[in-house]
């Protein structure tokens, strides 16, 4: 999951990337592997940017530039799927950072490909509001430390809301995939497990984890055109 903040709005134009952010997700569970760097720009932040990060380029200019983090910023993502809200935006961003290096690695293109959940939260959500807010106040995600925008904290929230938009579980279950399927492939052999003599124990759920469970059932019933059959 990657998210990036910038001096202004357009490449092309000359501005440039002033943080990078971005955490490791494998089989739906995020590794607490991170990547996170502030980037100084050679240049003026415009004062819109700023009031929407926060970044001052005072609080930059002891910061390294990109040329002095590409390669470990490559390294973190060779080979990944990035998953990333708006995706053209950072990508344009990070394109135009690589093409200034000198020997060019070559595009983003050519070192991971690109799921942007922008897309997917249209295709999911028709003509509705789907900025990372809106999906939050969506899907149930709590994003009140999100009072500026931050690279690594939004990286952490898109998990949050990508997991939910693709799946709705986060946590509890392992989610099935081409080494974990749903069910045995035929003729696999299955263990029984020897119950004699064991008593089983009921952990009932608190009145929190129930209010929980109940928000979640409440998403289902919004996404779902046949309502939540649990509650059937």
């Amino acid at each position: 999951m990657l998210d990036t903040e910038t001096t202004g709005l357009d490449p092309a134009a000359g501005h440039r990337l002033i943080e990078i952010g971005a955490v490791e997700l494998i089989d739906r569970k995020l590794t607490g592997k991170h990547f996170h760097q502030y980037v100084f720009p050679d240049r003026d932040i415009d004062p819109g940017a700023q009031e929407v990060h926060g970044i001052s380029l005072d609080f930059l200019s002891d910061k390294p530039k990109f040329s002095e983090i590409a390669q470990d910023f490559l390294a973190f993502v060779r080979g990944a799927e990035l998953v990333i809200h708006n995706a053209p935006f950072d990508i344009g961003f990070l394109n135009s950072e690589l093409a200034r290096l000198d020997p060019d690695p070559g595009p983003m293109n050519e070192h991971s490909t690109v799921l942007d959940t922008l897309l997917l939260a249209r295709q999911k959500h028709p003509g509705q509001k789907n900025n990372l807010d809106a999906l939050c106040r969506r899907y149930f995600v709590d994003n009140t430390q999100r009072t500026l925008h931050g690279a690594l904290l939004d990286a952490e929230i898109l998990a949050d809301v990508f997991l939910l938009m693709t799946g709705g579980q986060t946590a509890l279950f392992d989610a099935p995939g081409k080494d974990k399927p749903l069910t045995h492939s035929k003729g696999a052999k299955q263990a029984k497990l020897n119950t004699e003599g064991m008593s089983l124990v009921t952990v009932r759920a608190n009145p929190s984890e129930l209010a929980e469970h109940e928000a979640m059932l409440d998403v289902i019933d919004k996404m779902s055109t046949m309502g939540c059959l649990w509650r059937k």
